[in-house]
């Protein structure tokens, strides 16, 4: 059973939210980690680069596929988890913690709301 923290926002891309302050932080769940198996590499973005919802901000390659990684709202990369650059392993043993991946300030915050959360990924996922 994959480990859902309560107080996170989720995307069915298996993607995780936390709002920090006028920011949100954005990495991948326990879920997808267990799925992808070991991460070997990320593909980051640029600070700076503004994204609309749903586009594509980083390629996450594991030994068994290849997977893009989706912006669950438009904003602009404010920091990138440069930690990832050497340890990408850092999604697997850590997906919450140390593996998140971006921090993005969004262009309309009340947008989160739109997510999921714990009780409505977990249903996603049958768990």
């Amino acid at each position: 059973m994959s480990e859902i923290p309560e107080d996170l926002y989720y995307t069915k891309e298996h993607e995780w939210i936390k709002v920090d302050g006028d920011e949100v932080i954005i990495g991948i769940t326990d879920h997808a980690q267990h799925a992808l198996t070991d991460i070997v590499y990320i593909e980051l973005p640029e600070v700076g680069q503004v994204m609309g919802e749903m586009d594509e901000f980083a390629i996450v390659e594991s030994v068994k596929s290849a997977s893009p990684i989706f912006a669950p709202l438009a904003g602009e990369i404010t920091a990138v988890n440069d930690n990832l650059d050497d340890a990408p392993e850092l999604m697997n043993s850590s997906p919450y913690g140390d593996g998140w991946i971006v921090k993005m300030k969004l262009d309309d915050a009340s947008g989160v709301s739109s997510l999921m959360d714990a009780s409505g990924y977990r249903a996603e996922i049958g768990e």
